[in-house]
């Protein structure tokens, strides 16, 4: 993906705005609908960092590969045969394009949501599979990161931090808003899908400059006969070609994935002072897979300084939420209950010796873990960081046992 440039002046905006059409409908497919300008506000500009639209989880599992097909608006697989050639390859396997497709659907789905909050053509959903196949891959030097495999400098005009702890390139959830809202801005100034992905691959600039050149490409061919590189040109191929295999995949001998909506990825805030272990710990689910879907943090603790919101499956962000809100209303019991309690409370769990060292200030405090307690409550019980917890116990991501005492203070 080329850096993003300033946008086209008023001027040519309007000519294009005046002479621009739109590829026909997909052939022997349900009418595609119009694609009208999204009920945002308008793009920012390319330095601007605009309010993150965040999808809705449906607690319905409507058929996503349904309502995918009737968002696409570019030609369908006749219109090019290099369309055919390529869906026949990225299916030449069916069943390792079905076991890529399922390890992937729950990025897409994710994305399919965003970009039909910006209302983005449907077609740009599969984008990452051109990029990555939806896969975070890390960047090297000054390289492209992430499933949308943005360069740093892009990454930087788009308004995603990166530094040595945080890769905003590699946050499914900030890249993706991101991205979407470009591709917005993109078609508002061309009018054109096809033009939206040739600028997405060659740069802002370059196609601003082939308009100027040659004018806006009639609506066929389905693959505009610019002097445009080979890449770019192949690029819009294959995204037309993974189009062609979503319209049609009994034509390739395919059966789409489908996922229940409780397995949907959400975003969810993430919460100062917690890190992967507990917050996997309060939302079900194993640290590891927690961290798989938020690749762009490499430490253990959770700074929303970098990332503002992690995903999770929405069952598992449902049980977290249902966490945090028993952590809470366990602190208000404890904020309202009568001060002569608080000399017993902060003395129970002192060390047990029996001895005159069991009172004197700098004695270590401990506390006995409760059924169903958590690292998180404790530290916020007792004022302490789950950091220090972690350090001072040894857990670094082991579960904790009820009857199990834990080190309050450093010796």
């Amino acid at each position: 993906m080329k850096p993003t440039l300033r946008l086209l002046p008023v001027v040519l905006a309007s000519l294009m705005a005046a002479c621009a059409t739109t590829p026909p409908p997909a052939k022997n497919a349900a009418p595609a609908p119009t694609v009208a300008p999204a009920p945002v506000s308008s793009p920012a500009s390319a330095t601007s960092v605009a309010t993150v639209v965040q999808p809705t989880v449906t607690a319905e599992n409507a058929d996503v590969w349904d309502k995918l097909r009737t968002s696409f608006v570019m030609s369908d697989c006749d219109a090019d045969p290099q369309i055919m050639v390529w869906a026949h390859r990225y299916t030449q396997s069916p069943s390792r394009f079905e076991a890529q497709m399922k390890s992937a659907v729950p990025q897409l789905i994710y994305v399919q949501q965003v970009a039909e909050k910006y209302n983005v053509a449907g077609e740009f959903v599969l984008l990452p599979w051109v990029e990555s196949q939806y896969q975070a891959k890390p960047g090297r030097r000054n390289l492209p990161a992430g499933m949308w495999q943005i360069e740093p400098s892009t990454a930087h005009s788009m308004g995603l931090h990166v530094d040595h702890g945080y890769d905003g390139r590699l946050d499914t959830s900030a890249a993706t808003d991101r991205v979407m809202h470009m591709l917005r801005g993109y078609y508002d100034e061309l009018h054109d899908w096809r033009l939206v992905d040739y600028a997405f691959n060659r740069g802002e600039f370059a196609v601003q400059h082939m308009v100027q050149q040659h004018g806006v490409p009639p609506a066929e061919p389905a693959i505009p006969k610019w002097p445009v590189p080979r890449v770019t040109k192949e690029h819009l191929t294959k995204l037309l070609a993974l189009a062609c295999v979503i319209r049609e995949p009994s034509r390739f001998n395919v059966t789409l994935p489908t996922l229940a909506a409780e397995d949907h990825l959400e975003a969810v805030d993430i919460t100062p002072g917690m890190t992967f272990s507990t917050t996997a710990s309060h939302a079900g689910m194993l640290a590891d897979d927690l961290r798989r879907l938020n690749p762009a943090m490499s430490s253990e603790a959770l700074n929303s300084g970098s990332g503002s919101q992690i995903l999770m499956p929405h069952r598992n962000a449902e049980q977290w939420r249902n966490a945090m809100q028993s952590a809470n209303a366990q602190d208000m019991t404890a904020s309202n209950a009568p001060l002569a309690d608080t000399p017993s409370s902060n003395t129970a769990d002192v060390a047990q010796d029996s001895g005159p060292t069991a009172v004197k200030s700098h004695a270590v405090r401990t506390h006995t873990v409760k059924p169903g307690e958590s690292l998180w409550q404790i530290a916020h019980k007792y004022s302490v960081s789950v950091n220090t917890l972690e350090r001072l116990n040894n857990l670094h991501g082991k579960p904790l046992k009820p009857g199990q005492v834990l080190r309050l203070d450093a010796p």
